[in-house]
Formats: C-alpha cells, structure tokens, sequence
C-alpha cells in the first residue's frame, strides 16, 4: 500500500503525485491539513524516515516563528504532538511504500523508495 500525505496546494506536493500516477501507482491520497495523522501514524512516519521528528517540520513556515518552536529545545513526541495539533508544520509531500518513507523534496527521492 501507498500512501502520499498531500497538500494540493504544494507544488512540491502535487508533482509527487504525478510521479506516483506516471509509474502506475495508485496511492492513497491523505489531504493532511483535512485529516491530520494521528500520534502513532505520525511516529511511524518519523521511524520510516529514518530522521529525528524534528526534522520533518516546516521551520520556514509562519506558524512555526509565532510559536517560537525555533527557541524550544523538544523531544522526538513532543514534535510530533505539536505537528498532530497543528498539521500545517508537516513537511509535504511524504509517501509511504513498502516500508519505506520519503519527502519529495526533491521528487527523485519517492522514485527511490519505488524503485526499492
């Protein structure tokens, strides 16, 4: 099963989805910011990865500067606590496939979890 954690609005985002569709691959389509992964899904994504949960927040993004989180110092569950409550932070697009993960930033490296 594949899943792409999506934001239609992400360029980012939607050429992923088209990398998926052009190798014949139907994913799940999880609009993140409308369906938030829960604690568990979130932590598995992290374990996936491979990358410490920080990592996998938008440190460029408004909301992250209007709650100082770049002053914070947080453990791997506190991150993801604070990305479940507030799914704007999530880096996109994530795609999950065969037990592996990756953010398509750049695309090349979902085409490398496929080709896996």
């Amino acid at each position: 099963m594949t899943k792409i954690y999506h934001n239609p609005r992400c360029t980012k985002s939607r050429q992923a989805l088209q990398l998926l569709e052009e190798r014949g691959v139907e994913p799940e389509v999880i609009k993140y910011l409308d369906t938030p992964p829960t604690k568990k899904e979130l932590a598995e994504i992290v374990k996936l990865l491979g990358i410490p949960a920080k990592e996998l927040v938008r440190k460029k993004e408004a909301l992250f500067k209007e709650l100082n989180l770049g002053e914070q110092t947080l453990t791997d569950q506190q991150w993801i606590a604070t990305m479940v409550e507030n799914p704007k932070l999530i880096e996109r697009p994530i795609v999950t496939h065969n037990g592996k993960a990756a953010i398509g930033r750049p695309t090349e490296k979902i085409a490398e979890i496929l080709e896996a």
